[in-house]
């Protein structure tokens, strides 16, 4: 491969949230897993806006001086679930922070008014990043239609425009869990539609009926009700699923493997969850969960390998350097802490199998 980039395993802090609050304690737990880098997460007790700026310098001072005592590494920050701010510390930065409005969804003229007005705000904070020196920086694929960008190819114009606009490179940050839900965003069949209204017709409940604007989801309704023939209604949809491309994903766009073969050398974090295959769960790699999850670390690491052999594509930024494979266990509300640090364990332990060592180049371990 012509790049041969560095691989990293890390862990993001979200694991700590509302549960070890200050940066010597999840750092002495990042520790005592025997990582070194840490992706900061603004849920867990740096968000810029809730914060305020005395605090942010505080936090980052602290954060530096637990550094040094403990070893650990911000290698990334990240936003959390709720708003952000850029934060300086030497380190990349990732974040998840826009959507748009149904009534953007429903018009196209209005859809195309917003992706712009994102690339506009993107390409602005690539050539800011760029000036002050930062590492990196991307935004996170996520997998519904309101939450662009959801497709491979989608990812690929957000970098294209964005690296053409700021002359900066901007990148993405693939989920493993997040490919999961385009699956459920596909483009309907004759078959499937009119299997849909059959079934309601008949009191039956479909869940995850998908056939894009409300326009199709009203002519489906009237259908249901016989205000309109179903061979009628299904033409009618049909049509209105090709005016509306944005809504849909692609089989491809649901597979893991084919964002990680295209895409991998674009994305300098790769968060890493443990799933079912059917949504985003963030289970750990412990081994109860391995037993039911369908992640495999092999064919990450050789899909991603992949996507560097591949020669490089025209307007886009150059393929990374670096990769931070980031395991972001989510702990839930009424989880025991006990139980949540044995299975951090046993995930970093699995993950250690297939990246011994920090720092090691790519071919080292696909060989």
């Amino acid at each position: 491969m012509k790049t041969d980039p560095e691989i990293y395993l890390g862990i993001d802090n979200c694991f700590a949230s509302k549960r070890w609050s200050k940066p010597m304690d999840w750092m002495n737990i990042i520790k005592e897993l025997d990582l070194v880098y840490a992706e900061a997460s603004a849920d867990t007790e740096c968000d810029p806006i809730y914060m305020g700026p005395a605090y942010m310098h505080d936090w980052i001072d602290e954060v530096k001086r637990c550094s040094e005592k403990t070893g650990v590494v911000v290698k990334n920050l990240y936003s959390g679930h709720g708003t952000y701010a850029t934060l300086e510390l030497g380190a990349g930065l990732g974040f998840y922070a826009h959507a748009f409005d149904d009534t953007a969804l429903q018009s196209e003229d209005k859809y195309k008014t917003k992706l712009e007005e994102l690339y506009v705000i993107l390409a602005e904070l690539a050539k800011y990043v760029a000036e002050i020196g930062m590492r990196y920086i991307g935004v996170e694929q996520m997998y519904s239609p309101h939450q662009p960008h959801w497709t491979v190819d989608g990812a690929k114009t957000l970098m294209k425009e964005i690296f053409a606009r700021a002359n900066s490179p901007f990148y993405i940050t693939i989920d493993l869990g997040h490919v999961n839900g385009q699956q459920y965003f596909q483009k309907p069949t004759k078959k499937y539609i009119t299997e849909c209204i059959e079934k309601r017709q008949k009191g039956d409940f479909c869940k995850r009926t998908w056939l894009g604007s409300k326009k199709a989801m009203d002519i489906y309704y009237a259908a249901i009700r016989g205000e309109i023939s179903v061979e009628k209604a299904v033409s009618q949809i049909l049509n209105d699923v090709v005016q509306n491309p944005h809504l849909f994903a692609s089989p491809e766009d649901g597979s893991l493997y084919n964002w990680l073969n295209k895409l991998a050398c674009y994305s300098p974090i790769i968060h890493l969850q443990q799933s079912d295959g059917k949504s985003s769960p963030h289970w750990p790699f412990s081994l109860e969960y391995n037993a039911k999850g369908v992640i495999i670390p092999e064919k990450i690491l050789k899909s991603i390998a992949a996507s560097y052999e591949q020669d490089a594509e025209s307007g886009m930024p150059e393929k990374c350097k670096e990769i931070v494979l980031t395991l972001e266990p989510f702990i839930s509300s009424a989880g025991n802490n006990y139980d949540a640090l044995e299975e951090l364990k046993q995930s970093v332990a699995f993950w250690r199998q297939y990246i011994p060592r920090d720092g090691m180049r790519l071919s080292e371990l696909v060989k």
